[in-house]
């Protein structure tokens, strides 16, 4: 047996830890770049803290999910600012901003030498800034992940490199409290994607079981009662899911939802969450209908656990996530804007995607078709 485990230097877990935020962000440096959601969500949790501590900051939102473009005019913007430490403070897509950021406001190099498959995929010409992260949704676990996705000629690709994890990571489930509904929905079923495909990945080690098996029934679970009622003890629940999956998948891999999901989001722009979730349930069925031995013992393992939560017959447990998914308001493939006639080609396409590697067998194309028809609805 042998592997290593790659995990930020510190990690915060709880309600109320982001109060610790301000002097952990000082400790590092006087000059703060914050990256944050375009409704200023949560900010001001952090603005008076860190002028009391006399550092100076410079704002910057995140849109939406981010592409080259944008990247490449907020390192032009930021970089005459000279941070000394980035801070991304809001979902996925603002956390990936942040840590590339941090990345390449340093770099003497552009960025696209270092993106992967669009790119040259070049470790990093110069180290990181320091870089710290605090999520505002129980979701992509990327607050303790090596890599920024970024949206380029059509696809999301990778930014990648050991240095980028983050110095800190400061998960404060209280933030995620009052988080719509759709987000919710689309984070948390990542969230619980993150927990099923490490644990069946190829890759997976004792370190990544130890955190993903134990977190699948309960991370769903609690999504099933976010859909009831606001609950913060179903908050907490899933942000330890998100925090265990990114944990998981750092250090253990994917699988086929998310070598579909890179590639469909990049063609359509939708939400990563959400093209997970309407993945989740095909690609399952997928892969306990191919696998066999040890890697079907693992599958029916994560079909009885998510059965339990549901209260169905293991068997039909991927088409019941499936169905529960849709009926509590989340989008099928088509509607966010996959077409029909673009199955097999996206299909080839995320045949070779990185995070297919992970899967516990290797679909065939017809297999991949068969798993993103039945996600269209």
């Amino acid at each position: 047996m042998s592997f290593s485990i790659l995990q930020p230097g510190r990690i915060l877990f709880g309600r109320g830890v982001v109060a610790q935020a301000p002097a952990l962000i000082r400790s590092l440096g006087a000059r703060v770049l914050v990256v944050h959601g375009a409704s200023g969500r949560h900010i001001d949790v952090l603005s008076q803290g860190l002028a009391d501590l006399d550092a100076e900051s410079q704002w910057l939102p995140c849109a939406g999910e981010p592409t080259l473009v944008m990247l490449e005019d907020a390192i032009y913007n930021t970089r005459g600012f000279a941070p000394d430490v980035v801070l991304g403070i809001g979902g996925g897509a603002v956390l990936d901003m942040a840590k590339a950021l941090a990345a390449l406001i340093p770099s003497p190099t552009p960025a696209l030498d270092h993106l992967e498959v669009v790119g040259h995929g070049l470790p990093l010409s110069a180290p990181p800034l320091p870089f710290i992260a605090i999520p505002t949704t129980a979701g992509t676990g990327a607050e303790v992940t090596k890599n920024a996705v970024i949206g380029a000629r059509g696809q999301k690709v990778s930014l990648r490199d050991d240095r980028m994890i983050a110095r800190v990571a400061i998960v404060d489930p209280a933030l995620t409290d009052g988080c719509p509904w759709p987000v919710t929905l689309a984070s948390g079923l990542d969230a619980v994607t993150q927990v099923i495909e490490p644990y069946l990945s190829i890759k997976a080690t004792p370190y990544t079981d130890a955190l993903s098996e134990p977190a699948i029934a309960p991370g769903f679970a609690a999504l099933l009662r976010l859909h009831r009622a606001e609950d913060p003890i179903a908050r907490d629940t899933l942000a330890w899911t998100s925090l265990c999956g990114g944990l998981a998948l750092a250090n253990g891999g994917l699988g086929a939802v998310h070598g579909f999901s890179g590639v469909i989001g990049g063609r359509t722009g939708a939400a990563h969450g959400a093209i997970c979730g309407a993945l989740l349930g095909p690609v399952l069925a997928m892969n306990r209908r191919l696998t066999n031995g040890a890697a079907r013992a693992r599958a029916d393992h994560v079909c009885n656990l998510l059965a339990g939560v549901l209260g169905c017959a293991s068997e039909s447990a991927p088409q019941a996530i499936a169905d529960w998914a849709h009926g509590a308001g989340l989008p099928g493939l088509a509607d966010l804007g996959l077409a029909p006639q673009d199955l097999p080609e996206v299909a080839l396409a995320s045949g070779d995607a990185s995070s297919m590697k992970g899967n516990p067998v290797k679909p065939g194309i017809p297999d991949l078709i068969v798993a993103l028809t039945a996600a269209m609805r």
